[in-house]
């Protein structure tokens, strides 16, 4: 007799039991997907003959929603092989916000085929097939599918080394997977297909290129059609969209990954810097650069020839191997080391706008958003080990400064802690952990904990913004680190006239110019703050008349250092306003006869519209009254 118990306390007593009928007992397989079962996440149909606590997974909970997902991905294979014979599926992660499908069809497919999938998902939808798991061996699965030809599943099954594995069948339709899913088609109502895209097999740039097809799944329509909406709003925000028209920047072929920027986007990016500095010289940080190109032994004394080679570029020089630097920190140490320092120099705030370049598979890049190319703004502390947690809190104020008071995102944090292809002892990484999570328990500070995701050489505090439409992107970035210190026998001379070695704190607020453009430019759909705008101020004349008086107005506000264009073309005033417009520019400044006569200008708001007629002296002050950080 086995005892089953409940996450209410019930109990049942049953010399074995099927994991959907001990819900049932208890009344809790309403809305029930799955279940765990000691914890493991089992299907409803698994018969239990042990002692055992049972408790349901629903729709409403994050591992619920990834089943949902899951079991809408092979929905999405099943319709696709109905639909296009001789298609041959891959693989069918979740992914955040939905699932994709990789899939090898005879003739290509496009967006326009979107329509009949989803029609044939909800046909299959309708029918309530159920999904019957069928344990099989590992040599059994193989032969099954080089019958059917689904010649990728074998692939994955002759790597692995499982003696067993888990199918899971809908009528004709049979797929590889650990499980568990729901029940039955009929749980998956809310649902829809986003987009077409092709990925290399395996994410390999030498294997085929197959069609990925993504989706989203949710447990409700109203969710659902929140989640669309949001992205409906984010194709709108498309910063390579918006981008390409207010004139910023420009993707090509000739260096996929590598963006051009054009004069307006250097504006944005230059004012960016700008800020940048004056915060960083505020908070007592000197500014240095170190070089792009260096020799290899330097990668392989910092551990990136080990640990992240694959994402490095190389060159030749005189007959010797030397890198193009993927991060800044190995320049900034032999910086370091070129003097001799001693605790009275300690903490020591070293900031660079180091451009790095690092490796990424085509398949990944993405406008300003994954590059090759990119201007971290690094920074790099070396302090005593006395000295970490206030160093930590100076650049958390920092942060928050930047987020919030200055560009006015939400933001949230993450620790993460030590990976599996880690360097160091257990007893530094100890250490390093310990200083950061008493940092963020002493200021107060709510975090999630991400094990296993640290740098290779420390754990780190990633800052997660939220932008206006609920989307979330990584960009600040906070890493201890005592093993570089060690590889390149940094120290300091301390007050007992000893050597020491100091803690180095590795840190990102914007995380990368490029990056953090890309961002501004989703989150302000290309309408800038006043501060930041590529241009400012557009001074519109109504005709050939006020062209002059158009140009002194011009010549009045660059004097006072405002980035401003003049619009005289040959086209009536409506046409110039929605122009100006379109462009985003804040204030629109018309001058016609009656500007003319008054020596006055009539101003417009990009977002409130007709401000009326004002002095010279009024916009002056309308304009010195707009926030800048600067």
């Amino acid at each position: 007799m086995y005892r089953f118990s409940g996450p209410a306390g019930q109990l049942l007593e049953s010399e074995k039991a099927v994991v959907g009928d001990i819900l049932k007992e208890w009344k809790l397989d309403k809305g029930a997907l799955a279940a765990k079962v000691n914890g493991e996440e089992l299907d409803l149909d698994v018969e239990v003959s042990c002692d055992a606590s049972v408790e349901p997974i629903t729709s409403d909970t994050e591992e619920g929603l990834e089943i949902l997902r899951h079991s809408t991905a092979h929905l999405l294979a099943q319709a696709a092989t109905r639909l296009f014979p001789g298609a041959v599926v891959a693989i069918g992660p979740v992914i955040k916000d939905g699932f994709y499908y990789d899939i090898e069809f005879k003739e290509p497919i496009s967006e326009a085929d979107l329509p009949a999938l989803e029609k044939e998902m909800r046909r299959i939808v309708k029918r309530g097939i159920p999904l019957k798991r069928q344990r099989v061996s590992r040599e059994e699965a193989i032969e099954l599918f080089k019958e059917r030809k689904d010649l990728y599943k074998v692939e994955i099954l002759e790597g692995i080394d499982d003696d067993s594995v888990n199918l899971y069948w809908q009528d004709e339709y049979v797929d590889l997977c650990r499980g568990p899913h729901v029940p039955n088609t009929r749980v998956l109502q809310n649902f829809k297909l986003l987009s077409v895209a092709g990925a290399y097999w395996r994410g390999d740039e030498n294997n085929i290129m197959l069609t990925r097809i993504y989706g989203t799944a949710f447990a409700t329509k109203e969710d659902l059609e929140a989640y669309v909406t949001r992205m409906e709003e984010a194709k709108k925000r498309d910063h390579r969209k918006i981008g390409r028209e207010l004139g910023l920047f420009s993707l090509h072929k000739e260096g996929p990954g590598f963006p051009f920027f054009h004069p307006k986007g250097m504006v944005v990016i230059n004012t960016l810097i700008d800020f940048w500095s004056k915060v960083h010289r505020k908070n007592g940080y000197d500014q240095i650069r170190t070089p792009m190109i260096l020799n290899r032994d330097l990668w392989i004394q910092s551990g990136h020839w080990d640990h992240y080679r694959e994402n490095m570029y190389f060159t030749e020089i005189d007959d010797q191997p030397y890198a193009i630097k993927p991060m800044n920190c190995p320049g900034g140490i032999l910086v370091y080391k070129s003097d001799l320092h001693s605790y009275r120099d300690l903490p020591l705030r070293l900031g660079e706008l180091g451009i790095v370049h690092r490796h990424e598979k085509s398949g990944v890049l993405h406008g300003l958003m994954r590059v090759r190319c990119f201007t971290q703004d690094d920074a790099h502390h070396y302090c005593t080990p006395d000295q970490i947690k206030d160093e930590v809190s100076l650049i958390m104020d920092m942060v928050d400064y930047i987020y919030s008071e200055v560009f006015g995102f939400k933001f949230h944090v993450e620790l993460s802690t030590r990976p599996d292809n880690s360097m160091g002892s257990d007893e530094m990484w100890e250490l390093a952990e310990k200083s950061l999570r008493e940092v963020l328990e002493e200021r107060g500070t709510t975090y999630v904990l991400n094990p296993g995701d640290g740098a290779f050489y420390g754990p780190k505090i990633d800052f997660h913004l939220e932008d206006c439409i609920g989307r979330t992107w990584q960009c600040g970035t906070i890493q201890l680190d005592f093993q570089m210190p060690e590889k390149f026998d940094v120290t300091y001379i301390g007050s007992d006239g000893k050597e020491h070695r100091p803690a180095m704190l590795h840190r990102t607020i914007l995380g990368s110019i490029e990056r953090f453009l890309g961002i501004l430019i989703e989150h302000y759909a290309g309408a800038f703050p006043f501060w930041i705008a590529p241009v400012q101020v557009k001074v519109l004349a109504v005709g050939d008349d006020h062209v002059d008086y158009a140009k002194d107005l011009k010549a009045l506000l660059q004097d006072r250092e405002y980035r401003v264009e003049l619009d005289c073309r040959d086209e009536k005033l409506g046409r110039k306003i929605r122009d100006a417009q379109m462009e985003k520019v804040p204030f629109m400044l018309v001058v016609g006869d009656k500007e003319l006569e008054t020596g006055t200008v009539s101003v417009r708001d990009r977002s409130e519209g007709d401000k009326g007629s004002m002095s010279k002296e009024d916009l002056l002050e309308l304009l010195k009254g707009q926030f800048s950080p600067l």
